[in-house]
């Protein structure tokens, strides 16, 4: 008997997976209506229609989970095989070399390296360079899998830092005739603005076994290990972090009122309660939108996580229409009045003075740095029988434009 050979692709899978959200979606919708029609005509809703609403609302969460893995999965390109590598000469001598050193130690052939200064020898602390592909699939990686990386702008650097100036105040300007005098106008005010490189780390363990095996891709090995790793802890710095040895979050910045926001201060709305207003609760969401300028305007997001947007899911306008709505096809984010929705987990939920809902242009108001390497030392002690990678990669991040992102406050 000829055994059945399951030849579903991933885009099968992901096609699938993206019906089964937009199906849930309607029965949320029509169950939602359902309870606000009990509401209205008997002043609560149902019990049971509360439950299957909820229901309905999880199963939401988890098809957007599996379309947000299925669509990671599909994207990922094949590493270490022929075609990929490198064609210079010295970047396919450090591969290999570097391959070497990961299954069995061998790390003659990086010291090799070292002394011909190709820049892939040990730093202080131990440990070699990876090659440009795993740190570029890496990088890849954490930018679809780290929310607030895939909105944010990135810059590579070599040094320890990065720092850039800004204008505080900017030249005086006018208008005058064409054979009038032309004043002297007065100097700019400048300052600067530092984003040290903060060292984050990894360290994946395999067995030797596995490690002796030629079929297993140890460069898709090592990027996969580290992703999950490097994404958390990232995405956590990124929201909240208090720039102690690492990157500043934007929610660690200072805040202000809106009325009277000034520079080095992100504004906040406030919603009037520890939750959104019972009576048209969108309009604390126009008023934040409105917040921003229009030049941010254009390329703004909404970062909250999964349970502020259950709840704001269930917001509609004046004409009964959804005010959120489901990704309108495979590999785009769902909206909110027309702006896009990014999940962040490390956002707080809705509570008394907290934040739970950021909107603005992240390209232009948040900035993360990459110190260009990425470094594994090889254990072979510490946990016999497994062998250790410290892996380790130098990453900094904090606001740039103050301007560019609003924050909505659940506070009277």
């Amino acid at each position: 008997m000829i055994p059945v050979v399951d030849t579903k692709s991933i885009s099968d899978d992901v096609a699938s997976a993206f019906e089964d959200f937009a199906r849930a979606f309607e029965a949320f919708k029509e169950t939602n209506d359902t309870r606000l029609s009990e509401i209205e005509t008997r002043l609560s809703s149902d019990v049971v229609t509360d439950e299957k609403l909820t229901r309905i609302d999880t199963a939401l969460d988890d098809a957007k989970r599996r379309i947000d893995r299925l669509s990671l999965e599909r994207s990922r390109p094949p590493l270490g095989r022929a075609t990929d590598m490198p064609h210079d000469p010295a970047k396919g001598e450090h591969k290999a070399a570097f391959h070497s050193y990961i299954r069995s130690g061998e790390a003659a052939g990086l010291k090799r390296l070292e002394e011909k200064a190709l820049s892939a020898g040990s730093g202080p602390d131990g440990g070699y360079l990876v090659p440009d592909t795993v740190e570029t699939e890496v990088l890849r990686r954490l930018s679809a899998v780290s929310p607030i990386r895939a909105i944010s702008s990135v810059r590579v650097i070599s040094g320890g830092q990065y720092k850039r100036a800004f204008s505080v105040a900017g030249p005086a300007t006018g208008w005058v005739g064409e054979t009038a005098a032309r004043p002297q106008t007065a100097s700019p005010t400048l300052s600067e603005m530092s984003f040290p490189a903060m060292e984050l780390y990894a360290m994946p363990a395999a067995t030797q076994t596995l490690l002796d095996d030629a079929v297993v891709d140890i460069d898709r090995w090592i990027a996969e290990e580290v992703e999950a790793a490097f994404a958390e802890q990232e995405s956590t710095a990124f929201v909240s972090g208090d720039g102690v040895n690492k990157p500043k979050g934007f929610l660690s910045a200072d805040r202000v009122e809106e009325e009277v926001w000034e520079w080095g201060k992100l504004g906040t709305v406030r919603t009037g309660g520890a939750s959104f207003p019972a009576d048209n609760p969108s309009d604390v969401l126009v008023d934040l939108i409105y917040a921003l300028k229009a030049g941010y305007r254009q390329n703004a997001s909404f970062v909250m996580n999964r349970k502020t947007q259950s709840t704001i899911r269930r917001f509609k306008d004046d004409n009964g229409q959804y005010l959120w709505a489901p990704p309108a096809s495979i590999g785009q984010a769902a909206t909110l009045m027309g702006f896009p929705v990014v999940e962040a987990e490390d956002m707080p939920d809705i509570a008394a003075n907290a934040c739970a809902v950021a909107f603005g242009d992240f390209k232009r108001g948040y900035l993360i740095v990459d110190r260009a390497g990425m470094r594994v030392l090889r254990d072979p002690y510490s946990a016999k029988p497994y062998v250790l990678f410290y892996t380790t990669k130098r990453v900094g991040g904090g606001v740039q434009d103050y301007a560019a992102i609003k924050l909505l406050k659940f506070a009277a």
